[in-house]
């Protein structure tokens, strides 16, 4: 599928699905090469989706990523769960910042995951339910 001869994707995402056509996942060596050769905010362009960092599961689910995003909540519930436990075990709460930690990573997997994740989706046609597929 040629997305640049599309109408139905923004310039933005036809620049994303034209560099991962291109380059393949960002788990490749060809990937890594080229990503450094470009330019920081194309880079992030790239990389990073604002709106899944901000958004998270709400956006995955409005793009159609519902199966990679019922994943990631569960890995997430699981990571709650032993953070609760370990709580619970030691009698202590964690310090606000390990909490504020925890939800950064929590967005940057969102917004690292949607852009190849959305690629794969439309451009692939995976159904997959691997929120890493092709990234780790």
């Amino acid at each position: 599928m040629k997305t640049t001869e599309t109408g139905k994707y923004s310039k933005k995402w036809q620049t994303r699905f034209d560099f991962f056509e291109r380059y393949g996942a960002p788990k490749t060596k060809e990937f890594r090469i080229a990503i450094r050769q470009e330019k920081f905010f194309r880079r992030l362009l790239i990389n990073m989706n604002y709106s899944a960092f901000f958004f998270g599961c709400i956006y995955f689910f409005i793009i159609g990523l519902w199966r990679k995003n019922l994943a990631l909540i569960a890995i997430i519930a699981v990571f709650s769960v032993i953070q609760l436990m370990l709580q619970e075990a030691t009698g202590s709460r964690f310090p606000a910042v390990f909490d504020l930690i925890i939800n950064l990573l929590t967005a940057m997997i969102w917004g690292i995951t949607a852009n190849y994740a959305y690629y794969l989706n439309e451009v692939k046609g995976s159904k997959s339910w691997n929120p890493f597929e092709g990234i780790l």
